[in-house]
């Protein structure tokens, strides 16, 4: 095992610089990356800061046992780099391992760009909750009052939009959606059009009356906070919450760029199933449920930002938490207004193309932890993230294990994963069962 020290002098250098680097150590880790647990794995580290404030590093028994838990996860669900981030009272373990380029050999480092996909989520619903606390939308308003169009409108309330209980059909499992996407992934798509595709598909059951994950909820409340501020997504996103917690290196992009360094992420949403690269991927299908850009520092800000309720009032904050019991899940997993609680870890996970994220906060311990990674491929029926999610808290909170699955079936999923080899399974995650 090689591990190196990343320093603040490093950051935000190309990978080409970083390519040399431990390059035969991890190129067992390249285009091999499926070979199980032959897989060879490099690591680096860099201090982080934890929840109190201060620098302390993890004690050193436990931090043996998360890299080994993480290596063993890697090397099972093949996958080629990760980043992680664990900060609380008792110190903090800030480290990446595996590769960003599997074709160079190039490491992953900690200070990388990387896609958040539905962790966007709960930043347009953080939007929504504070117009709400300006009285400016109600939270049990009918979305018909905001935007024209919507099936059911009349019935729908921004509460059941934000809590996955719309009955509105999930546009990114529309098998033209899919169709779409996978012939250009680079298009762009307009919200109405996500919308479109939609309102094409029946109602999945009468509002209130059920839970199904949908991306057309959070596309709904993106346009609600457009309509009421007067502003753009990604401007009101960035001046009300990125902005005032000093969020630096976190964007809501207009286009499939994505800032240096970065790791190149993997997928096999693609026509002939084969695994390709979606770092340039046109993120704008997924837009307020899924485009944005963080880093794991800055998700060491947001995960207890969001989770404790920083720019809401406390009784906005105390709906939010509210949550429902998704079908097919344990008991300790619920969902509540774009945010889920699972085993009191409060949060949300993501998953777009390439890019897998999972960022939470456990209230009861101060902790926080970041998971960010770059493939979607899944493993055995999951996602690897969750994988990754439950070997390391069963280590650091062994009583409160982030587990999202109550049987075989992944709930971890956006769209409705499809079963014909080839179709796309556009997502951004979700504790929810598919469909």
């Amino acid at each position: 095992m090689t591990a190196r020290v990343v320093t603040k002098a490093n950051r935000k250098r190309g990978l080409v610089a970083a390519a040399a680097v431990l390059l035969v150590a991890t190129a067992a880790c390249s285009d091999d990356s499926s070979t199980g647990s032959t897989t060879s794995v490099t690591q680096t580290t860099q201090a982080g800061t934890s929840a109190a404030g201060d620098g302390t590093q993890i004690d050193s028994v436990v931090a043996q046992r998360l890299d080994e838990a993480i290596e063993n996860t890697m090397a099972r669900a093949s996958i080629p780099g990760v980043m992680v981030g664990v900060w609380g009272a008792d110190g903090n373990y800030v480290k990446a391992f595996g590769v960003a380029d599997k074709s160079s050999g190039a490491p992953m480092e900690t200070d990388f760009y990387s896609r958040i996909g539905s962790v966007t989520k709960t930043f347009t619903v953080t939007g929504v909750l504070q117009l709400v606390d300006e009285g400016k939308v109600g939270l049990d308003d009918p979305i018909g009052k905001y935007i024209d169009g919507v099936p059911l409108g009349d019935q729908i309330t921004i509460r059941q939009l934000a809590r996955m209980q719309s009955g509105l059909a999930n546009y990114s499992a529309s098998e033209d959606f899919q169709k779409a996407l996978i012939a250009d992934p680079k298009a762009n798509f307009t919200p109405q059009q996500l919308l479109d595709y939609a309102y094409a598909q029946p109602a999945t059951f009468p509002p209130g009356q059920g839970f199904e994950y949908s991306n057309t909820n959070t596309t709904l409340l993106g346009l609600v906070v457009e309509k009421v501020s007067g502003m753009s997504l990604a401007d009101y996103v960035t001046q009300k919450i990125i902005d005032p917690l000093e969020m630096a290196d976190t964007s809501f992009p207009n286009s499939n760029a994505i800032p240096e360094p970065h790791p190149q992420g993997y997928t096999e949403q693609t026509a002939d199933g084969k695994e390709t690269t979606a770092t340039d991927w046109n993120p704008s299908w997924g837009w307020a449920a899924g485009a944005m850009i963080s880093t794991l520092e800055d998700l060491h800000i947001w995960a207890p930002a969001l989770a404790t309720g920083t720019l809401l009032q406390p009784a906005t904050q105390e709906q939010r938490l509210q949550t429902v019991t998704a079908p097919g899940l344990s008991t300790d997993v619920g969902y509540g207004l774009g945010i889920f609680d699972i085993a009191g870890w409060i949060g949300h996970n993501g998953s777009i193309p390439g890019y897998q994220t999972v960022s939470v906060y456990l209230p009861e311990k101060e902790m926080t932890l970041a998971i960010m990674i770059n493939t979607d491929v899944p493993y055995e029926g999951s996602e690897p993230s969750t994988a990754l999610a439950t070997a390391i808290t069963e280590i650091i909170s062994p009583d409160h294990v982030y587990r999202l699955r109550a049987d075989v079936q992944d709930p971890s999923a956006t769209s409705t994963p499809s079963t014909t080899p080839g179709t796309p399974q556009p997502s951004t995650s979700a504790p929810a069962p598919t469909s």
